[in-house]
């Protein structure tokens, strides 16, 4: 029963593997269809899509290649403009050069027909001058018989006459042109320096160095002498200052060049007298301590100098020479309080000007700074200030209006001459300097005497302390005209050969009068 059931089941999977296989053959065979179906389907759409692209790439060559036709066309026809306006401007040149050739070869005609005229000319010139002298040499002869002078003499004469027209008419020419430029440039100086001194209101102090020392009793004369006299000499030797006692009641006279020096014995022995101890060794000690505190003090006053003129910025070294000028005097005159005036005029001068006020100020306070070693080192006393300007760190036109400010230098800025101006202003007002009676007479001589030394001055009269001079000429040798040549060549005289403060002024005076008499 089990094999026959086998056998059943057996023959059952046979079959239904063969009906299997027979159904799986069919579905293979219908997809293998459907495959070739899709894929002849996709072959003819990609055909298609060929063509397709490959009209389209070609209709874009035949687009570029007419494009590409028409710019070359464009550039070949441009070309040929370019080439045709070129070779019309060839032709206009051409022309031109045709032109410019026949209108030379007609000036080479014209000038060679002129050359011939002016060949023709020339001789006949020639010829004319030839007789010319002939005639001038008979004139000459002629003219010399008559007048019995020489050529020479006729020549030096004839330029005798010219040169006195000459200095005539330069004489009145002269004259014009002082009247038109004293109608306005006085008009304005006289402005600017009223304006600036006006504004000025510093009061004078007139400070003095000091030489003598008052002693309280005629027994400290003793006492400072010391024994054999070494107490006199220790305070000699220690600030290089001469003591001087004579028989002037209570009172030492301190002499040495140095005004530092003067100032240091003075303080050292007016210290030595209020203390009472006087010897050698405290003579040392108090004379260095003198020199230590002078020298804080010559600082302080220096830098309160700046301070007063508004000036910044100085070398220390400048300042301490600023300080000495305390101790310095020009004709009486305080060196440091003319040197802040200087400052303050320069710098109401430069306002007035619209030039640079704070250099117009330094220049003004640091114009005498040479006066402070004057004494030490050789030369004026400009130059000096200005190579001390130099070494410490000054300016150029600083430098330059120092050196120039007495014309040791010429004047080449507007400071400069501002400088000169506001110092002969500073020195020049009344009481601001005195001056030894011999030295002032005898420059009031020399004023005279110069003046009186010119042809046609009849008198002269140096007036208000020898800043004016007043001369009287003769009417009948010296005309109108000659009185401005006259006044000038005495100003330039004055000038060269005087040394004075300020300026003189010149006036020279010609009048004619007539006497007569009624009976």
């Amino acid at each position: 029963m089990s094999l026959i059931s086998f056998g059943l089941v057996l023959v059952g999977a046979i079959l239904g593997a063969g009906s299997g296989y027979a159904l799986h053959k069919v579905v293979s065979s219908k997809r293998m269809d459907d495959a070739r179906e899709l894929s002849t389907r996709i072959i003819e759409e990609a055909r298609k899509e060929a063509q397709a692209q490959k009209k389209e790439i070609i209709l874009q060559g035949q687009d570029e290649i007419y494009k590409q036709k028409r710019e070359i066309e464009r550039e070949f026809k441009d070309r040929e403009n370019e080439t045709k306006a070129r070779d019309r401007k060839i032709q206009e040149l051409s022309e031109r050069v045709e032109r410019k050739r026949e209108q030379a070869n007609q000036k080479e005609q014209e000038l060679l027909s002129l050359d011939k005229d002016l060949t023709r000319k020339e001789r006949t010139l020639e010829d004319k001058m030839t007789l010319l002298d002939s005639k001038l040499d008979e004139q000459e002869l002629k003219l010399q018989e008559v007048s019995g002078l020489t050529i020479e003499e006729a020549k030096e004469r004839l330029f005798n006459e010219v040169e006195a027209r000459t200095k005539h008419e330069a004489a009145k020419m002269i004259r014009q042109i002082e009247m038109e430029a004293k109608e306005t440039a006085n008009r304005k100086s006289q402005h600017i320096i009223a304006t600036a001194i006006q504004r000025y209101a510093g009061d004078y102090v007139g400070e003095q160095t000091v030489t003598a020392v008052t002693l309280p009793s005629e027994d400290m004369k003793g006492r400072i002498i010391g024994r054999e006299g070494r107490n006199i000499r220790a305070i000699e030797a220690a600030t290089g200052v001469d003591l001087i006692i004579d028989d002037t009641p209570e009172t030492v006279i301190l002499s040495a060049y140095s005004p530092l020096r003067r100032q240091i014995a003075k303080m050292a022995l007016e210290r030595l007298i209020s203390d009472g101890r006087i010897h050698p060794a405290r003579i040392e000690d108090v004379v260095r301590k003198v020199e230590q505190e002078l020298e804080v003090q010559l600082r302080e006053v220096g830098e309160q100098a700046t301070f007063d003129a508004g000036v910044h910025g100085i070398h220390p070294e400048l300042i301490k020479f600023l300080g000495q000028l305390k101790y310095r005097t020009s004709f009486s005159q305080n060196v440091l309080q003319h040197s802040l005036e200087v400052s303050s005029l320069c710098g109401m001068m430069a306002a007035e000007l619209g030039l640079d006020i704070k250099k117009a100020k330094r220049a003004g306070l640091l114009h005498d700074l040479g006066k402070a070693v004057d004494h030490e080192v050789e030369g004026p006393h400009a130059l000096i200030g200005a190579d001390l300007a130099k070494k410490y760190g000054e300016a150029k036109d600083i430098v330059h209006a120092i050196a120039a400010h007495h014309e040791d230098t010429p004047p080449t800025t507007a400071l400069a001459v501002l400088v000169q101006a506001a110092d002969s202003l500073s020195g020049a007002r009344p009481g601001a300097r005195k001056e030894l009676l011999e030295n002032y007479v005898k420059r009031l001589e020399e004023l005279e005497g110069i003046a009186t030394a010119f042809d046609g001055v009849a008198k002269a009269y140096a007036i208000q302390a020898g800043r004016e001079i007043r001369v009287m000429v003769n009417s009948e040798n010296v005309d109108d005209d000659s009185t401005y040549l006259l006044c000038k060549e005495i100003a330039d005289k004055i000038e060269n050969n005087l040394t004075y403060p300020g300026q003189i002024r010149v006036t020279v005076i010609r009048e004619r009068r007539a006497v007569g008499f009624a009976k």
